[in-house]
């Protein structure tokens, strides 16, 4: 069967460097960071205090009131990303064949500020006084289902539930989709929101959290002095079209999705495999399954964590796959500036990526001032730089040692 080609067509985000796609590209290409304060809650009892929070949410923006009280912070992020994603694209979906458009978004954890809260008031009131909408609310694919509903889609949706290579698995699910004939059009991303008490403590708890009172010293991937993550919370969607449905509307494009890889470690519930071994595996994966060869390859989004474990193995595995062109190469996590947004962030740093193709910018990674001799590739540390790119890539790795790859191709007409 011919495969067909794939473009990105629309972007929208919510996340903690911007609450649209052109406010985070602009504070992303200016070095801006997203991390600071919990304002969530009270803090005091708590290790972790930092964390890249969403500012000045409205969900409004793109919700009816009411309708907005019904759905989760997650869910809210996900409407509004998708609302602008599809807006940016052009495309009138009144006019199209619903049948053949379809939804994949992730989230990781589904909505644990309302498990809490809901737990917190039965136990006050009785749990047969939970909210109706409790279930609703919480449930990871509410998120997909949202956005399906709004816009009425009605070809597949699905919320893969990879952890925090979610986002880039529902992206990634997709443009196979769209290049294999089942759908024209898919609306994919993910989606997370849990700095709660609970998810601030279980990360803590298991020593995944930075737990460090300095801002810009708390997320800084590849940096010797890293402790672990700091929790960001958002939503990234993007609007994937095949190419001659996109021409003949005359649609503008902003890349084009030309590989994905996914597979698993099999080794460890949290742990990654020793060397990389899995996320190498995924990225020749990813570049096999796009023609594509490791020298044409010029940036890498990383899934850069900021933990010991992750940016020490997730180097390796880069050497494993690019060899000597591992040394020319542009790397960087934009996590130092965002957060870890786990089934959100495949999402996120797909619209980051699509736009450092688009604009031949190399976003940096942020905080990076104590290079670790482990970690010894170019992370463009502390700002970015202009440079033409050919092909990136943006790749996530999730607890239960699931690896999801993409490789996008700068758009040249």
């Amino acid at each position: 069967m011919e495969k067909r080609r794939v473009v990105i067509t629309g972007l929208g985000t919510v996340n903690p460097t911007g609450n649209t796609a052109a406010e985070s590209w602009q504070a992303v290409r200016a070095g801006k960071s997203g991390v600071g304060p919990i304002t969530a809650f009270d803090t005091t009892n708590f290790k972790a205090k930092l964390a890249a929070e969403v500012k000045n949410f409205d969900p409004t923006v793109a919700i009816d009131k009411r309708e907005a009280k019904k759905m989760a912070r997650f869910t809210q992020f996900a409407l509004c990303a998708a609302a602008e994603a599809l807006a940016d694209s052009g495309l009138d979906v009144a006019q199209e064949d619903a049948a053949r458009i379809g939804c994949i978004v992730s989230s990781g954890i589904g909505s644990l500020p309302d498990i809490e809260g809901s737990h917190t008031k039965g136990m006050e009131k009785g749990f047969d006084r939970v909210s109706p909408y409790f279930i609703p609310m919480v449930i990871g694919n509410m998120a997909a289902a949202q956005i399906a509903i709004r816009y009425g889609l009605k070809d597949m949706c699905v919320c893969p539930v990879t952890a925090c290579a979610g986002g880039s698995n529902a992206v990634g699910d997709a443009f196979h989709r769209v290049r294999d004939g089942y759908e024209e059009i898919m609306v994919c991303g993910g989606a997370e929101a849990c700095i709660s008490p609970l998810g601030m403590g279980g990360f803590t708890s298991m020593k995944a959290l930075h737990t460090g009172d300095d801002p810009a010293r708390a997320s800084i991937p590849f940096d010797a002095d890293r402790s672990g993550f700091v929790m960001g919370e958002g939503s990234g969607i993007l609007v994937l079209e095949e190419l001659e449905h996109a021409k003949a509307r005359g649609a503008k494009i902003y890349a084009e999705v030309v590989g994905y890889g996914s597979n698993c470690d099999a080794y460890h519930f949290t742990a990654p495999a020793p060397g990389g071994a899995g996320g190498a595996a995924c990225m020749k994966l990813a570049l096999e399954d796009g023609g594509v060869v490791p020298e044409q390859v010029d940036y890498i989004n990383a899934h850069g964590t900021s933990t010991p474990m992750n940016d020490a193995c997730e180097t390796m595995a880069i050497r494993t796959v690019f060899g000597e062109w591992a040394n020319e190469l542009c790397v960087s996590s934009t996590k130092g500036m965002t957060g870890h947004l786990l089934g959100g962030a495949g999402g996120v740093e797909a619209v980051f990526t699509a736009l450092a193709l688009h604009d031949g910018f190399v976003p940096a990674t942020v905080g990076l001032q104590n290079p670790d001799p482990e970690c010894d590739l170019d992370y463009v540390p502390g700002e970015g730089r202009e440079k033409a790119l050919r092909y990136a890539m943006s790749s996530n790795l999730g607890f239960g040692g699931h690896n999801a790859c993409l490789v996008m191709k700068k758009w040249e007409g």
